[in-house]
């Protein structure tokens, strides 16, 4: 579905056959034994696995301040995640010193990965040593190669982790991202207390200091001290007044590099998403004029997408919480800014208008406070800038979906007694995929065979194991739910043929996927 959001009213709605230039956006759910739910955690990556550290395990925070972000529901461990092996290894991070552990299980800690280096700074939780909820005002570097080899081996965790004492990084619910090698801290709060909806004076009180600010700044790091140097800072009241958004790295129009400040929250009058955006460059930034961005307006899981030939920006949002969403064709305002399963992209041209579009639906109420991890390997433009012109093949995997909360009904934050949210374990990988695509390339790395015959009401799918294993074969559609489970358990090594009757599904795109013996593959077919 297609509309322009300058306006704030029902809208007219079209039906587009692409969302990505000539490519669909594509989810196929896969499941790895021993994932944990995590949301607002942060995360690396090197060798193709992924580092999971920091967020909580429970699902969107409660209003009584008793039971607000309670220190049982942080999450203790770190965690490293082969998707391709399906493999899943964790430490504890009470093995750390004190400052370190209370720091790496909080929430919504700002992070960036420079080479090899994951960088987190701040972070809301609770500290013992303060006896009270503090945001952090610590700088960590973490080794990934070291780190997750000690994960992986069972061995000490600790010299793998290096902290900086600073004031500057105290913030929580901001941004980090490098641009042209400097971090940009943007946004974000200073919150020192218990979570408290009826204000910082009643009750328990608490102090809330956004920054509105964006903190430019490098950081000198010879593997043993961590320095802050050059640090400067921009203070906005009005236009930087925000937290909980997504920024992207960028291609303008121009060819030249930067970030962009999708929404947030909170309005100073109301406690509603701003609904303008920021573009951020080395030497300043601007409030992007006569755009606003209606959907996907908290943090969610993002993705940045260049198309260099037609010189267009993609933006592309999963899910997650939003002001407004589509019910059929129509635009709705919700107020109490519900969570939505919209996927939301919004685009910047070669002359730098811009235009958001709703192109697909998650298959639940997902994407809130997650995560989408490249993959690594995909062609990019700079530094997690997927380049679309230079994906080859029919269906090209282009990362994951990771966590976040999965809420069990739009509005819950007034009935919200902790049971009506969770954090998701669920994972999805996301294709992008041509219309005419049959099959998903064959990876190197896969050894199952799989093949497939449609004869439109029958499905006929052939598998081949080189060893026995515990297998699960799939059939899902475009937006990654699961419609029929052809394999759930053990076979013995060989070749395997399955039928399902298929005439009752509605037409569209599906996708098989097969998972076992340490592979993956899938197979798409059109009914």
């Amino acid at each position: 579905m297609r509309f322009w959001s300058t306006a704030l009213f029902c809208l007219p709605v079209t039906v587009i056959a692409q969302d990505l230039g000539t490519r669909n956006v594509v989810l196929q759910e896969i499941t790895l034994p021993g994932m944990p739910g995590l949301q607002s955690f942060a995360w690396g990556q090197h060798q193709g696995q992924w580092f999971l550290v920091g967020g909580r395990t429970d699902g969107l925070h409660r209003r009584q301040p008793p039971f607000a972000f309670l220190a049982a529901d942080n999450n203790t461990n770190v965690y490293v995640v082969d998707p391709a092996t399906q493999q899943v290894w964790s430490a504890s991070l009470n093995t750390l010193p004190t400052n370190l552990k209370e720091q790496l299980q909080s929430t919504n800690m700002e992070f960036e990965q420079r080479d090899s280096t994951l960088y987190c700074a701040g972070g809301y939780g609770y500290s013992s040593t303060a006896a009270d909820h503090i945001t952090y005002p610590y700088l960590t570097a973490i080794d990934l190669p070291g780190a997750m080899d000690a994960i992986r081996t069972g061995q000490s965790i600790v010299p793998y982790f290096r902290q900086l004492n600073d004031a500057r990084m105290e913030v929580t619910g901001g941004q980090m991202r490098l641009l042209h090698d400097r971090f940009h801290l943007v946004g974000g709060q200073r919150f020192i207390g218990r979570y408290n909806p009826m204000g910082p004076d009643f009750g328990p009180g608490f102090i809330q200091e956004y920054t509105n600010a964006i903190r430019r700044f490098d950081i000198n790091d010879n593997g043993v001290d961590l320095v802050i140097a050059d640090y400067a800072e921009e203070v906005d009241t009005v236009n930087l007044h925000r937290r909980d958004y997504n920024m992207l790295p960028q291609i303008k129009p121009d060819g030249s590099e930067g970030l962009t400040v999708f929404s947030g929250v909170f309005q100073y009058g109301q406690d509603l998403p701003w609904l303008n955006t920021v573009d951020i460059s080395d030497s300043g930034y601007t409030v992007v004029p006569a755009f606003e961005q209606l959907l996907n307006q908290y943090h969610t899981a993002h993705a940045a997408l260049y198309d260099s030939t037609a010189n267009i920006m993609h933006s592309l949002f999963f899910g997650g919480i939003g002001r407004y969403y589509f019910n059929g064709g129509t635009l709705m305002d919700d107020q109490n800014v519900p969570f939505v399963n919209t996927i939301s992209l919004v685009s910047r041209d070669g002359n730098g208008s811009l235009e958001e579009a709703a192109i697909g639906e998650m298959p639940a109420l997902l994407g809130a406070s997650g995560e989408f991890i490249p993959l690594p390997g995909t062609p990019q433009h700079t530094k997690d800038i997927i380049r679309l012109d230079e994906l080859a093949g029919d269906t090209v995997l282009i990362g994951h979906v990771v966590g976040g909360i999965e809420s069990s009904a739009q509005n819950i934050f007034f009935v919200n007694t902790g049971v009506q949210s969770d954090a998701t374990m669920r994972i999805f990988q996301v294709h992008l995929v041509n219309p005419g695509a049959v099959s998903v390339p064959e990876q190197p790395r896969e050894s199952n065979g799989l093949s497939i015959i449609n004869s439109g009401s029958d499905l006929q799918v052939s598998i081949t194991l080189e060893t026995a294993s515990s297998v699960q074969l799939t059939i899902s559609d475009s937006s990654g739910r699961i419609v029929r489970t052809l394999v759930n358990g053990p076979l013995v090594s060989g070749q395997h043929t399955f039928h399902s009757d298929i005439s009752e599904l509605a037409s569209g795109s599906y996708l098989i996927h097969l998972s076992g013996a340490g592979s993956q593959k899938t197979e798409r077919f059109v009914h």
